[in-house]
């Protein structure tokens, strides 16, 4: 484990104490999994952005993937620090408000998009492996979403999140089976692939473009995910390295329908095509893989969009999702790859201009989310101190301490202290070493008001003046650990 911190310190400069593995590899595989939605499953979106330019396209595949990446790391930390449970909160606090107001409507208009997207795209997925009119698969999915959107959505994507492994599988098999073709023909391959249409030229803005696709997709869970996370150093860990999986997993994609593109390049499903090719009987078990993952798509689109638009107005919830549902049916019979075609370079330049926003306050804020995240580590070590039944806890020294960290942080004081007293009790209470009772603790727990109303702690302190605090009295990181000593005149507390 600590070879596991060591290496994230030197990952980013920004972690300067030992992350979780498990809480970071949590966050990476909710990253996949959200982002490895239907386009990646049908392989549509892989012809149209980076097979159809040819070798080159597999360097913008890479591009693509590092991008998000980045943004992975970006988008998460921010919805840490600022504890999102909706994007809308975030962009307030970014941004200003007109810019803010743009970028929720942005949102908005993705989720319908990608909505009445997946919709068609279940009608061709059907299609192309049953030969049934396109308007069935539709409609199957129409009646899928509306019944679930009504009940209880929650219990179903989570039913069907656990296929996100198996698109990962899917990509991996028809990766192995492409490379039992080599050695291959590039400048046929090239040719074969130019002859599909690609909405976005040249192969470079073709690859930020799909990275803008993916992440404004993805924004407003991404930022929630990341809201569930009190360490914005872990949540960012956590998206880099789920980010690169992800551009592996692209690649990997790219690499197999690019050496088949002959089999596949004329299909409304690639992925589907690619497999019908090496099996017949594949296409069955990846039609029903492929059918998921876009109902899990589409009905996150649809819940998230009904629930958006009757913020404030929750009895209208089932009308409007009803609403947006039969509107998002109509505009499907365009056709899949026609909507894909025109919809989504729309969308991409949407999320390119999301994330360019995102990322410049996430400069603009890096050092306030380095020291928030230190602050949360901090309080969360002190607390486990104090409720260890085995550890001495200094509480005239840290009492204090505590309750001005509290008042420092972005957080809300009760908020904050609540979280990591109840996460830090919860891991005592489990560990079967450890003589704690989680109950006892509760009936006799203080609130946050015993440390922040205290009279060491001071209010409204500027950042200069907490910094000066810190390296005063040393308290950050380990406090069980012993104070370095002191070093040309700084003095610290013992």
């Amino acid at each position: 484990m600590r070879m596991v911190c060591t290496i994230g310190r030197e990952l980013l400069s920004t972690m300067e104490v030992c992350v979780s593995f498990r809480r970071t590899l949590s966050i990476a595989l909710a990253f996949i999994g959200l982002l490895v939605g239907a386009g990646f499953a049908t392989g549509q979106e892989v012809i149209q952005y980076f097979v159809a330019a040819g070798s080159k396209g597999l360097i913008g595949a890479a591009v693509a993937g590092a991008i998000i990446a980045g943004a992975g790391l970006v988008i998460l930390q921010l919805g840490s620090y600022f504890q999102a449970d909706e994007h809308n909160k975030v962009f307030t606090s970014i941004s200003h408000a007109v810019v803010a107001r743009f970028l929720d409507i942005a949102v908005i208009i993705t989720l319908f998009a990608f909505g009445f997207v997946m919709l068609a795209g279940a009608g061709s997925t059907l299609t192309q492996q049953f030969g049934w009119p396109a308007w069935i698969g539709s409609t199957v999915m129409l009646g899928l979403v509306l019944i679930s959107g009504l009940l209880d959505v929650e219990k179903i994507t989570d039913v069907i999140g656990a296929l996100t492994p198996l698109v990962i599988i899917m990509v991996i098999v028809a990766f192995g089976y492409s490379m039992t073709q080599l050695p291959i023909d590039t400048e046929a391959l090239s040719q074969a692939a130019a002859t599909a249409e690609m909405p976005v030229t040249p192969w470079w803005l073709s690859a930020v473009n799909y990275a803008g696709l993916a992440l404004i997709l993805g924004v407003s869970m991404v930022l929630v995910i990341g809201g569930n996370y009190l360490d914005p150093r872990e949540a960012g860990v956590g998206g880099l390295a789920g980010g690169v999986v992800y551009m592996v997993l692209l690649l990997m994609a790219a690499v197999s329908i690019y050496i088949n593109i002959d089999d596949v390049v004329g299909a409304d499903v690639p992925m589907l095509a690619l497999f019908q090719q090496m099996q017949g009987w594949t296409g069955y078990i990846i039609v029903f893989i492929v059918f998921a993952m876009i109902y899990n798509t589409c009905i996150g689109m649809f819940y998230a969009l009904g629930k958006r638009l009757s913020s404030g107005h929750e009895a209208r919830y089932r009308i409007i999702f009803i609403v947006g549902c039969v509107a998002g049916f109509a505009v499907s019979f365009a056709g899949f790859k026609t909507l894909m075609q025109y919809v989504y370079p729309v969308l991409g330049y949407m999320g390119i201009v999301l994330v360019f926003i995102l990322a410049v306050a996430w400069l603009k804020s890096l050092g306030q989310i380095k020291d928030e995240g230190i602050r949360r580590e901090r309080i969360r070590a002190l607390l486990h101190l104090k409720l260890h039944p085995d550890k001495e806890y200094d509480a005239e020294r840290f009492d204090d301490e505590l309750g001005q960290h509290i008042v420092d942080s972005n957080m809300e004081d009760e908020a904050l202290f609540d979280d990591l007293a109840y996460e830090v009790a919860e891991s005592l209470d489990s560990d079967d070493d450890v003589d704690f009772d989680k109950e006892v603790w509760e009936e006799n727990r203080n609130d946050a008001s015993f440390y922040t109303e205290r009279d060491a702690v001071e209010t409204d302190r500027t950042e200069e003046e907490i910094k000066a605090w810190i390296e005063e009295t040393g308290a950050s990181g380990d406090p069980e650990e012993p104070v370095e000593e002191a070093t040309e005149g700084e003095e610290v507390a013992k």
